[in-house]
């Protein structure tokens, strides 16, 4: 099985465990992760979710073995599917933490970029090589541009040359860097904090600010006061302003 899952402490975990095959993005693979993520959305103990994989390597990308001798429809239907995994991973309901232990690479990196946050042990690499191999990271360029902006995004995509986990995190591709015996125990950290809040809370903040992204300014207001006036009027939201003034910790009702 490309993909594993997991539900404990509080969080979903969602393993790419593939490492013969350097955690190839392929077809199977790409099903396995939707479907995945969605079981683990569906879990109510799950407050966040994490990404992980096991192996050397993150993931290298796409598995370059569906791509060659096939018509132009089964390569559209590849990197349509490609669209829908990273477009689930920022539906889902909880945020998505992406826990990088290895080189990301690709699809691997767009993978990373489409997480909602990102730790990455000091030994991993992000790449978009695919220009060295004659298919230019077209996909991966729109995850990875939104991350770190148009120069730094150019320089990954028109080099392929791999950039360190320090220099991503510079550059805002990855939140943080930590040593490789350190990852879990801070990613899991970070999960557990994320989802400490109201779980409804963090479902309207995450598809507010997907919402918002992308929206010229006037309208990203006008739409985020309408977002905000409408969650004030939540239970968890008059729950937890009425715990603030009363200096007392809240009582979750998670709607």
């Amino acid at each position: 099985m490309p993909v594993t899952t997991d539900v404990s402490e509080g969080l979903g975990v969602l393993t790419l465990d593939n490492p013969n095959q350097r955690n190839a993005l392929s077809t199977q693979a790409m099903n396995e992760i939707i479907a995945g993520l969605q079981n683990l959305s569906e879990a109510e103990s799950a407050g966040c979710i994490i990404i992980n994989a096991r192996g050397p390597v993150f993931s290298s990308g796409h598995d370059l073995r569906e791509m060659i001798g096939r018509g132009i429809e089964e390569k559209h239907s590849i990197f349509e599917l490609c669209n829908v995994m990273m477009e689930t991973i920022q539906q889902l309901r909880q945020p998505v933490i992406a826990a990088v232990q290895g080189p990301a690479m690709a699809a691997g990196c767009q993978l990373v970029a489409t997480c909602d946050m990102a730790i990455a042990s000091d030994s991993a690499v992000f790449s978009t090589p695919g220009v060295k191999i004659g298919l230019f990271c077209s996909t991966p360029m729109v995850a990875v541009t939104r991350a770190i902006g148009r120069k730094r995004a150019l320089q990954m995509l028109l080099t392929g040359e791999p950039v360190s986990a320090a220099t991503a995190a510079d550059w805002g591709l990855i939140n943080e860097v930590v040593s490789p015996e350190s990852l879990d125990l801070r990613v899991r950290e970070l999960g557990k904090q994320v989802s400490a809040a109201s779980s409804m809370t963090l479902r309207v903040g995450k598809q507010a600010f997907y919402k918002q992204a992308d929206l010229p300014q006037p309208e990203a207001y006008a739409e985020m006061a309408e977002v905000m006036a409408t969650n004030a009027l939540a239970d968890d939201a008059q729950e937890g302003m009425g715990a603030f003034l009363e200096k007392r910790t809240p009582v979750w009702r998670n709607h």
